[in-house]
């Protein structure tokens, strides 16, 4: 698959300058943009980045609370000609308050050629399929091998990073999933398990999970303390970790131990750093998620490394994936066309 960036299939469909497609959640949901296609966008999107050929600021935001943040993430991929915005809010006490989600956001895409807006959308799927994809194209990429997935965390994220990996590691045998709410995993376990072919099995404790899997991944919540709920002495020679919650889960001295520390984006983890998300410091960083993936720079050259790869989400990939659902719901009809 490549990216759909034909500008006059869209100007065939869309009056451009004079309307816009809005997507509601549940027009992107019922798409069906494949899972496979979402990991194939966003592979295409991060080979960009790790050839620097993008134009992405790091993440700009406001922060009306302690542990709340809303991001501006605008992003221009000059080779398939996609320009577009996310405008994403996280709020860690949703769900205890309000029965809401942790994450939610809209997502612009404009024309390149003329800047006119083309679609606006919900990227809460979005968002909840492209993490995933970069987690597990990084997992092939820095432990191809891998039979063990550990996944921390089992809410929508934790689901779907399941489901990912065991599309994307081909020797995927067993998957160990952990949450602080029993329930939660229990509930994964029970929805996912009837349609994936490795085993999924219920950590007894966040130290189990994370001595029996080679590959270990967080998708939990962000805060600027770390948690630091898997100790550094638990991991071991040899494995690869991929948090997408920052240095909230793990023990920092992890990270700063690790052979190599990799990430989606050096400028948007020094930001982070500097907002004080890394009290005990960023670490080294030796090559961004996209030069591995591009084969600019190595990643795994030997079996014993600890590798820590932060992935903490970066717009190229958003607006990859989107103009792919705008092109798709162009193409069948779907969505409300507003007036500009």
């Amino acid at each position: 698959m490549t990216f759909p960036a034909d500008r006059q299939r869209i100007a065939d469909q869309l009056n451009l300058g004079s309307e816009l497609l809005y997507l509601s959640r549940h027009d992107v949901e019922h798409l069906q943009l494949t899972r496979d296609a979402v990991v194939e966008l966003t592979r295409q999107a991060l080979v960009e980045h790790g050839h620097r050929r993008y134009e992405m600021p790091a993440k700009i935001g406001v922060h009306p609370y302690d542990n709340v943040f809303y991001h501006a993430m605008p992003a221009y991929l000059p080779g398939p000609g996609i320009v577009g915005a996310k405008w994403i809010e996280c709020y860690p006490d949703n769900p205890r308050r309000f029965g809401l989600p942790q994450t939610t956001g809209l997502l612009v895409l404009n024309d390149v050629e003329s800047g006119v807006p083309l679609a606006v959308m919900d990227s809460a799927w979005l968002t909840a399929m492209r993490t995933p994809a970069v987690t597990v194209l990084a997992a092939a990429a820095l432990h191809p091998g891998a039979t063990t997935f550990g996944m921390f965390g089992c809410g929508v994220q934790g689901r779907e990073h399941v489901r990912y990996a065991a599309l994307a590691l081909p020797r995927l045998e067993t998957v160990y999933v952990h949450d602080a709410n029993e329930a939660a995993a229990d509930a994964l376990i029970t929805q996912l398990q009837p349609e994936l072919g490795v085993r999924i099995i219920k950590g007894e404790s966040a130290e189990a999970v994370t001595k029996s899997a080679e590959v270990l991944s967080s998708a939990t919540v962000i805060l600027r303390e770390p948690l630091a709920v898997v100790k550094d002495e638990w991991v071991t020679a040899g494995q690869t970790i991929l948090p997408c919650d920052l240095n909230t889960f793990w023990d920092p001295r992890t990270s700063h131990r690790a052979d190599k520390y990799i990430v989606d984006s050096v400028e948007e983890h020094e930001l982070f750093a500097s907002m004080g998300y890394f009290p005990d410091g960023l670490p080294e960083v030796v090559a961004e998620t996209g030069e591995v993936l591009a084969g600019v720079k190595p990643g795994r050259e030997n079996a014993d490394e600890i590798i820590v790869n932060s992935n903490i989400g970066m717009a190229v990939c958003d607006i990859a994936v989107g103009h792919a659902i705008m092109h798709r719901a162009l193409e069948r009809g779907v969505g409300l066309r507003l007036p500009l």
